[in-house]
């Protein structure tokens, strides 16, 4: 079970370098560790989005929970990757979802943020409001998806721009390599 802490804290490594081989050093290294479960949102994260699509959350609403939350962020990183993700696909339920969605959508956020410590909360705003920026959307993710589970970056490339999904490939070739990737087609 990986600790959502790891995936903010690669997200700020490779923020915090402008080197693409050392970017893609950390992204192929999260990649390798992360369950198989956890692959799929994980790529879609670090790629700057999430594999719900639109969650219905932007800048206003995130800052309503955050003021709602009337405490300290915490102190400890207990969030894994599965429970984030689960937490987006109870977002992502809650689109259209009609009269009190709004309050429920509040809600859910403020106590996924009541759990995230600051770093993990800045990863949470970022990904929420559309500015993910750490130098390192879906090019490179794609490329660290290659080296992570040791297959040549054309096939990689190729099955990502005919699945049209990142998360996806990513997961082919970490379950069945080249031959999974090859099968990808129109």
């Amino acid at each position: 079970m990986t600790r959502f802490a790891e995936v903010a804290a690669t997200s700020a490594a490779v923020g915090a370098t402008r080197s693409r081989t050392g970017k893609l050093a950390a992204l192929a290294d999260l990649l390798r560790r992360l369950e198989d479960d956890e692959l799929v949102p994980t790529v879609a994260w670090l790629s700057g989005g999430a594999p719900q699509g639109r969650i219905g959350v932007g800048w206003a609403t995130v800052a309503d929970a955050e003021r709602d939350l009337g405490a300290e962020p915490a102190a400890e990183a207990t969030l894994t990757v599965g429970e984030v993700d689960a937490a987006f696909e109870r977002l992502a339920g809650l689109v259209g979802a009609g009269a009190g969605s709004n309050t429920a959508r509040r809600t859910e956020l403020a106590g996924l943020l009541r759990r995230a410590t600051p770093p993990e909360a800045d990863l949470l705003w970022r990904l929420f409001v559309g500015e993910l920026r750490h130098g390192a959307l879906e090019g490179l993710v794609t490329d660290a998806v290659a080296r992570a589970n040791g297959l040549p970056l054309a096939d990689v490339r190729r099955a990502a721009m005919l699945a049209g999904d990142l998360p996806t490939v990513a997961s082919l070739a970490r379950a069945g390599g080249a031959e999974a990737l090859a099968g990808v087609g129109l």
